[in-house]
């Protein structure tokens, strides 16, 4: 999500599907100097292979920076982070966020939440 003059936008809806090798990937690595996964070059980035990383296959809509989150939505949304405590925005007023604070860091949505920016992204992504 990001926040642009006390407007939420959400930028892209990213579902994990699995964290496991498949042959999409391409053999392992026998050495340090193989590439880790050699049948996602196209998709690979500078220093996302370090220590202890893994594949992951994603779903994904595109990244827009204009699909705005309805205000009244704001206020329902409900996040949980790793230790399993679920929070909700702060400083929602009349539909806009008033600090950007609540939103730092790295949450997830819950379950219940998680299909409402669906809702808003698969919207955007049949407006195209």
């Amino acid at each position: 999500m990001h926040v642009n003059r006390r407007e939420v936008f959400v930028l892209s809806r990213m579902r994990v599907i699995d964290r496991e090798r498949r042959g999409c990937c391409g053999t392992a690595p026998a050495t340090w100097e193989d590439p880790p996964c050699p049948g996602h070059d196209d998709g690979s980035m500078p220093g996302a292979w370090g220590c202890g990383s893994e594949p992951v296959h994603v779903d994904a809509t595109p990244v827009r920076f204009d699909t705005p989150v309805p205000g009244e939505l704001l206020a329902r949304l409900t996040w949980r982070n790793r230790r399993g405590r679920t929070r909700r925005l702060k400083h929602v007023v009349d539909g806009r966020l008033e600090n950007s604070v609540s939103l730092q860091g790295f949450y997830r949505l819950t379950p219940e939440s998680a299909a409402e920016p669906t809702k808003v992204t698969a919207g955007a992504v049949s407006s195209r």
